[in-house]
């Protein structure tokens, strides 16, 4: 929203103008004529003690039973929420493609796609380890792209992890980037970059050969020095089994409460989504019906032309408007 003037007068209107802003009746801020800030620091749960989380600080919570938690962020106001209220890891996933960008699938969303949101998020986070998902086709088909992919999201975007999704497969490429100084987070299980491959969403390691493929990621993984691994889509059991088998901890999305954390995408722990949740989803709230009746409400008090009210509206200081007054006064008497 941005304030205009006229080209008419402009001499007249920058005296008014700048008289006004002498009588601190409007603020800049980032373009907006604000009274307050619009986002105010939540300043989180009550007793939280705020530190900054890092890789080691993910090994301690394992260690001491302290469950981790994640979400994920696509934009600064999501961010800096989601950090203020205490979560330790925030994922910029590419999830995005479907909550942000309305794809079909994560398959779609692109480097420079994750890179915008990427530094968007990095504005916002403060305490959070900042994760980024490296999308379909940045890391897959060459490992010098990847390695340099990686390399984007931390110079670029502000990122201190890349996941990567894949187990044994992708180990090579893993020990590369972390050669690089760049701590990664392994994924496996239902990846859904294979979405094509797998036939669809569907649970794995349900049986003894899948059982066997999953412990195997999973020890290569760890053996490889991910900072955690994000264990998606299995069998509460082969995930306790799993949990405690590796040194790095463990991140469950639908993968049973034994696992070392838990993570879920904002926007369906807030009823944001437009299909029916997945079993392992649980909604927190019904930011849709309350942003719903919100815009609802803003259109009715448009129409009915009960907003803005006079309280809401600037107003000129007594002395510019007398004077405005006057000015008005003598452009009237010309025209007779």
């Amino acid at each position: 929203m941005l304030l205009e003037t006229s080209s008419t007068n402009n001499l007249f209107a920058l005296q008014y103008l700048s008289a006004s802003t002498r009588a601190g009746s409007i603020r800049h801020a980032g373009g907006a004529l604000e009274e307050n800030l619009s986002l105010t620091p939540t300043g989180g749960p009550p007793g939280l003690s705020r530190h900054k989380i890092t890789t080691s600080s993910l090994r301690e919570h394992k260690l001491h039973h302290e469950p981790i938690t994640c979400l994920t962020a696509y934009d600064y106001a999501t961010a800096r929420l989601v950090d203020e209220a205490g979560i330790e890891m925030i994922l910029v996933g590419d999830s995005l493609a479907q909550a942000m960008l309305g794809y079909e699938n994560t398959l779609s969303v692109t480097m420079d796609e994750m890179l915008h949101h990427m530094k968007a998020v990095r504005r916002g986070v403060k305490h959070a380890l900042l994760v980024a998902d490296m999308p379909y086709g940045s890391y897959q088909v060459d490992p010098n792209d990847g390695l340099r992919n990686a390399t984007r999201f931390v110079k670029e975007g502000g990122a201190e992890v890349v996941k990567i999704e894949g187990g044994e497969k992708r180990v090579d490429l893993i020990r590369r980037i972390i050669d690089a100084e760049i701590p990664v987070a392994g994924h496996i299980g239902l990846t859904p970059q294979s979405v094509n491959v797998m036939g669809g969403y569907k649970v794995q390691g349900k049986d003894l050969s899948g059982i066997e493929q999953l412990m195997r990621d999973a020890v290569a993984l760890d053996r490889a020095g991910v900072a955690c691994i994000v264990l998606e889509g299995i069998p509460r059991e082969v995930a306790a089994m799993i949990t405690a088998e590796v040194g790095a901890p463990t991140v469950g999305i639908g993968a049973g409460p034994e696992c070392d954390g838990q993570v879920l995408v904002f926007h369906d722990i807030l009823g944001l989504t437009f299909g029916p949740p997945a079993k392992f989803v649980r909604r927190y709230g019904d930011a849709a019906a309350l942003i719903t009746n919100a815009v609802q409400a803003f259109r009715a008090d448009v129409k009915s032309m009960q907003y803005p009210s006079d309280d809401e509206s600037y107003h000129l200081p007594r002395e510019t408007k007398a004077g405005l007054e006057t000015v008005l006064a003598r452009k009237r008497t010309m025209r007779r």
